[in-house]
């Protein structure tokens, strides 16, 4: 077998990965806008899509997994496609648990269905919905920058980062304030909670992609850094 059709292959074992990874991006993403969507509509069905969706996600984990592992013992990769494979690694561990953060939330809905949420408590659920739709519009703009493997891309999705962070703080105002003015909504004010959270977490988790990005289009591990520093390896 020619050297150059072994390169061929593993270009294609590649590109086979990278599409995978975005078919579970993309599932994760629409995991999260069910998740809320079953949440402000009060949805049991939905949320049970959501938690289907779930066993996919994790099959998709493992298998691409699966096939990372074997690339590296049968090819033996080096430079930039080595980095290119720890990437993807750390992205479809972050993909998980954005899955995990929507089925966190979807079982809050069934939770509170069940205990038959009062519909007269006036919650601010369609604040979290503005919530999500900041973080999965970083979650989709940390996926196309992968895709096109643009490290520019993948700055503006960390240098957005604190806008998620901004709204949870001002949900969680916002939750206080209810539970002060009305006990009767301190129980399903607390389950909201935990969903604002796990819809921050998403964005932290976009902002992992996007330092993954970086990683593999510049060969510099980026976490923790500051932005300064970001810029200037960008540059």
């Amino acid at each position: 077998m020619t050297d150059k059709h072994l390169s061929t292959q593993f270009d294609a074992e590649l590109s086979g990965i990278c599409s995978r990874v975005l078919e579970m991006g993309g599932l994760v993403e629409s995991q999260v806008s069910k998740a809320v969507l079953s949440l402000t509509q009060f949805d049991g069905d939905i949320a049970t899509q959501v938690l289907r969706d779930e066993e996919r996600v994790n099959r998709l984990e493992v298998e691409i997994d699966g096939d990372l592992s074997g690339i590296i013992a049968l090819r033996q990769p080096t430079a930039r496609d080595l980095r290119l494979l720890i990437a993807i690694s750390r992205i479809i561990a972050n993909l998980e648990r954005v899955g995990d953060e929507a089925a966190r939330t979807a079982r809050v809905v069934q939770r509170l269905l069940a205990i038959g949420l009062p519909t007269r408590l006036r919650l601010p659920v369609h604040d979290l919905q503005f919530e999500s739709e900041l973080a999965t519009e970083q979650l989709r703009k940390a996926l196309d920058s992968f895709a096109r493997l643009d490290p520019v891309a993948a700055l503006e999705v960390i240098k957005h980062d604190q806008q998620v962070d901004q709204e949870f703080d001002g949900l969680m105002r916002k939750l206080i304030t209810y539970m002060m003015e009305d006990p009767r909504t301190i129980s399903s004010c607390i389950d909201l909670v935990f969903v604002a959270k796990a819809v921050e977490r998403v964005g932290d988790h976009a902002k992992n992609l996007a330092e993954a990005i970086i990683y593999i289009v510049k060969g510099t591990d980026v976490r923790h850094s500051p932005m300064a520093t970001l810029e200037d390896v960008i540059r």
